[in-house]
């Protein structure tokens, strides 16, 4: 299944309403963001919607996480439709087991970059398999951004890659800059895998391109965490993450953090075009 048809869907998302759906789901709560309005949830397979993976949820009342605590085995609804996803009705069952990070990657060493302070070099694999560095950038300025094919949500991963686009085409006249998008998922998204997904939506820029991590866990550990950005559960998985992406000039060195994934395009576009000043 290629991008395409994940776009596809994006944009239908836009025109279209459907009714809106109850799912019941189990999972473990990982994290609670009051100030949000979100909790993240370690949750098992949800059937005819998605894979096991750790996520956030919007909450639309206050009341419904008062009495949650990290590590809360729970049963809810995951309300979901073209236009609104939120979840609901919680109940306590007991208490489960969250994904364990992978020991020996999350030190001091994988601590993010300040901006001024330059992103270690790291070596990940083009579409066509061949190794290429971090410190390859013929003097350019670079736009990272993390992404994983295994994503479930069509209106949510996608929304990267359409932004991505966005920003490719808006500097496709200039010669000092390219976007890249790094697969965190070492397992799964091979070059292959990512050329299949993706590689029809970057033809045709000269200036946008993914990396795959397949067989450079540590680089991509340090690559995501010096980003200002986390992943876990590849071995289990049950993937969560943290987004970020991050702007460094041609020497590595961070100009620019936007955390999470709802960034406004046009913002970062007037900022990237700044930065480069």
């Amino acid at each position: 299944m290629r991008i395409s048809i994940y776009l596809f869907v994006f944009f239908l998302s836009l025109t279209c309403s459907a009714p809106e759906k109850a799912y019941p789901v189990k999972g473990t709560i990982y994290g609670i963001l009051p100030d949000s309005m979100k909790v993240t949830i370690a949750h098992d397979t949800i059937p005819n919607l998605m894979m096991p993976m750790v996520m956030p949820f919007q909450i639309i009342d206050l009341d419904e996480i008062t009495n949650l605590v990290i590590g809360d085995s729970v049963h809810f609804e995951f309300v979901f439709s073209d236009s609104v996803t939120f979840a609901r009705n919680f109940k306590i069952v007991g208490k489960g087991i969250l994904p364990v990070e992978e020991d020996g990657f999350f030190d001091d060493k994988y601590s993010v970059k300040r901006i001024g302070q330059t992103l270690d070099n790291v070596t990940l694999l083009d579409l066509d398999s061949s190794l290429i560095q971090l410190s390859d950038s013929d003097g350019k300025y670079r736009f990272i951004s993390f992404i994983f094919t295994g994503c479930p949500m069509p209106n949510m991963c996608p929304a990267v890659i359409i932004k991505n686009n966005y920003l490719a085409e808006s500097f496709s006249d200039y010669e000092n800059i390219d976007f890249i998008m790094v697969s965190f998922d070492y397992k799964y998204d091979t070059p292959t895998v990512l050329k299949e997904f993706y590689g029809s939506t970057i033809l045709g820029h000269n200036n946008w391109y993914v990396w795959s991590s397949t067989g450079r866990i540590e680089d991509v550990y340090t690559l995501v965490k010096q980003s200002g950005g986390e992943f876990w559960g590849v071995e289990e998985g049950k993937i969560g993450h943290t987004l970020s992406s991050v702007l460094i000039g041609p020497d590595r060195v961070v100009l620019g953090f936007w955390p999470g994934d709802d960034w406004k395009a046009g913002d970062v576009k007037n900022a990237i075009e700044l930065l480069m000043k």
